[in-house]
């Protein structure tokens, strides 16, 4: 019962307040209840002075709500009793009468009028505006704190729950600051419901007390008016300090700490503005018809205050250069010279590590890796970083940037373990139109390749952009250019950065999803290696290894069979045969080139076997035809501007696949086995084997 009544304490609090609205209570309650609302509005006035940022406070929008609502409850009770009893309604409301009127109506009429003003028209309409300021601009900021916050996450600077808890709070943040712009309504219209309890305090009671009491004006004027005041007050009061608390909190944007420390260490860190108040004060008391007493006694203190503040600033100021000195100094004496530092053989160990990727750049291209200039280059290899994780199954391992003295100013190198595998040149000032096969017209610039894909292109100025897009170039900036060489060359090189540890960290994060099959299959079945060389086999053709649990499943049951990898290879990439033809199937149909029964069967006899596995052994008069018909059917892939793709059998498919890859870097050789079977295959080319001289003769005979 107890816990009952503490979970709902709040919701009986707010009916209670309701019913004050329409059941009469007596005038000691009333005064209870006055002080209760009064001691509530301080305390929040306080915490919101003392907060840091607003979330600690996050209750704030929902507490306004309840706390208006409870003020107007004994506003319409106040005013009850004040309508009925002849202008009495409790001790508290004619103290406070007592003490703004002082004997004088009039005058206490006037503070009050001043005091619903102030609240209106400064701090509520002030505070309504930062609010909506606030909610606008926390909304659109959110997007680019979420990109910060997976930036963080990919790069390693913060853990997924650190990540979380901050979008949780991007979160937090958007929702009080969306709540702050409506309740500061609450406020406006409880400052415009106070003058009209005001008034209705007022006319009714002059009402009641002339016609229904049969009082003259004067009397009935000095009672209700004085009642109306106090009643009033007792109710601005209040308002004003929530009104202040809210100004208050949805004005902590940049605060480090509360209120009172922030203002005590901004002031006294500007003793030049002290000083000089305090000079304009004095200068103001010589001047002839002045409080000359007043205007010396501030400004004497507050030059005083400001000259002893700039003095102790300056012996912090020696005492922190004096450190720093002796600081620099101290490192100076203890860093060790080079021939020092390498006697310990621990630190030769550290010049035998080796970057996964790197990427030097000229001194021109800086300006695209640094952050601190505007540089974007890092967030897009982040966003490239999550895309290729969540196409292929495998996590980028961070690129290592820095700078090149030895490289041309426009220059840049990719290294992979730490050999240079490419580079390219860019022109900052310059945009990259890639040629079209016709273009409607040549358009000046700079002629180059594409590093990525080789394409022939042009560097132009970038007035010239929209002319160049007119006749069919595709314009790229210099960011892109090097943006996508450095994924394609990761695309391409992607096998050789999945290492042993990485393997284990894939299959850690399969036990998450899948822990059952991870404790069966590794290490015991399917050990880390040679799960690592079948992942190694896949990348390196392109195939995604997302679906590792499928992976495992068929590498079990391939097992009982072979322990040789490529040959498990093959039966993984027939059980991930929906992913394969997704990669290459369009609206249902696949464009390949197909291999004559004969070609086939020849490839087949050529298959040989040597202590390092099985190879092709192909003769010239096999290869130089099959290279030369490729060449020709594949020029037809790049009119259409697809991926040239070539079947076969699957047991030649890989042996094929290697040898064509030294002639065609871009060709993917499938076998039919990988290829759905509701998928139309559309032939763009058949390779044949060429007659023998003497099958000639004979035809021709």
């Amino acid at each position: 019962m107890r816990r009952l009544i503490q979970n709902n304490a709040v919701t009986l609090f707010v009916v209670v307040v309701v019913m004050f609205m329409i059941i009469p209570i007596p005038p000691q309650l009333l005064d209870i209840l006055l002080v209760l609302n009064l001691s509530l509005s301080v305390i929040i006035l306080v915490i919101t002075m003392n907060i840091s940022e607003a979330l600690e406070f996050s209750i704030f929008p929902s507490l306004l709500l309840i706390t208006t609502l409870f003020r107007l409850g004994m506003n319409v009770s106040s005013t009850r009793l004040i309508l009925s009893n002849g202008g009495y309604a409790g001790e508290v409301i004619e103290a406070f009468s007592l003490l703004i009127t002082a004997g004088n109506v009039v005058i206490g009429f006037i503070i009050f009028v001043i005091i619903v003003l102030v609240q209106l028209i400064v701090i509520t309409r002030g505070a309504e505006r930062v609010a909506e300021v606030a909610a606008r601009f926390t909304l659109d900021a959110m997007p680019g704190k979420q990109m910060a916050i997976d930036a963080d996450l990919n790069t390693g600077i913060i853990n997924e729950q650190e990540a979380r808890a901050r979008r949780a709070k991007i979160q937090r943040e958007s929702d009080f600051y969306g709540a702050m712009d409506g309740a500061t309504k609450i406020v406006k219209g409880d400052s415009t419901m106070s003058i009209i309890l005001t008034a209705v305090n007022l006319i009714g009671g002059v009402v009641i007390g002339m016609l229904m009491g049969g009082q003259d004006f004067s009397t009935v004027l000095q009672v209700y008016s004085r009642a109306t005041v106090g009643d009033g007050l007792v109710s601005q009061l209040p308002a004003l300090m929530i009104s202040t608390a809210t100004g208050m909190i949805v004005t902590r944007s940049v605060s480090e700490g509360s209120l009172g420390e922030d203002m005590r260490a901004q002031f006294l860190a500007q003793p030049t503005a002290i000083i000089v108040a305090g000079g304009a004060m004095i200068f103001l008391g010589v001047l002839p018809n002045t409080p000359h007493v007043s205007l010396f006694i501030v400004g004497i203190a507050l030059a005083v205050a400001g000259y002893l503040l700039f003095r102790r600033m300056e012996r912090e100021k020696e005492a922190a250069e004096m450190a720093q000195a002796e600081a620099v100094e101290q490192q100076q004496e203890e860093v060790p010279t080079a021939a020092d530092y390498y006697k310990d053989i621990s630190n030769v160990y550290s010049l035998l590590n080796v970057e996964p990727i790197e990427m030097e750049v000229g001194y021109s291209l800086i300006p695209l890796v640094d952050e601190r200039s505007g540089g974007k280059l890092i967030n897009r290899i982040v966003i490239f970083r999550r895309q290729y994780a969540q196409e292929m199954g495998f996590v980028i391992p961070t690129v290592r940037l820095h700078d090149g003295s030895m490289l041309g100013t426009n220059q840049y190198i990719i290294y992979i373990k730490g050999e240079e595998v490419a580079r390219g040149e860019i022109l900052m000032d310059y945009y990259l139109a890639l040629e079209p096969s016709n273009p409607v017209k040549d358009i000046d610039g700079i002629e180059t390749v594409e590093p990525a894909y080789g394409i022939p292109a042009r560097w132009i100025l970038p007035e010239n952009k929209e002319m160049a897009e007119i006749y069919g170039y595709t314009v790229i900036d210099p960011l892109s250019v090097m943006l996508t060489h450095l994924s394609e060359t990761i695309r391409q090189h992607a096998y050789e950065l999945l290492s042993r540890s990485e393997t284990i960290q894939l299959v850690e994060n399969l036990k998450k999803t899948s822990p059952e099959l991870v404790e069966e299959v590794c290490p015991g079945i399917v050990s880390y290696a040679l799960l690592e060389k079948v992942l190694r086999n896949l990348l390196m053709e392109g195939v995604p290894i997302r679906d590792l649990g499928t992976i495992l499943e068929t590498l079990v049951d391939a097992l009982a069979n072979t322990r040789d990898p490529d040959t498990l290879t093959e039966s993984v990439r027939g059980a991930l045969s929906r992913t394969i033809t997704r990669q290459f199937c369009e609206n249902g149909q696949l464009r390949a080139i197909t291999l004559d029964g004969e070609v086939e069967r020849r490839i087949v006899a050529s298959l040989t076997r040597n202590e390092r596995g099985i190879y092709l052994a192909m003769g010239p008069e096999l290869i130089q035809p099959l290279i030369s018909q490729l060449a020709e059917h594949i020029r037809k892939f790049q009119e259409l501007g697809q991926n040239p793709v070539l079947l076969t059998s699957q047991v030649i498919r890989v042996y094929l696949s290697r040898l064509l890859s030294q002639y065609f870097p871009n060709l993917y050789v499938l076998s039919f086995t990988e290829i759905v079977g509701t998928v139309q295959i559309q032939s763009l080319g058949n390779i044949t084997m060429p007659l023998a001289p003497e099958e000639k003769r004979t035809v021709g005979a």
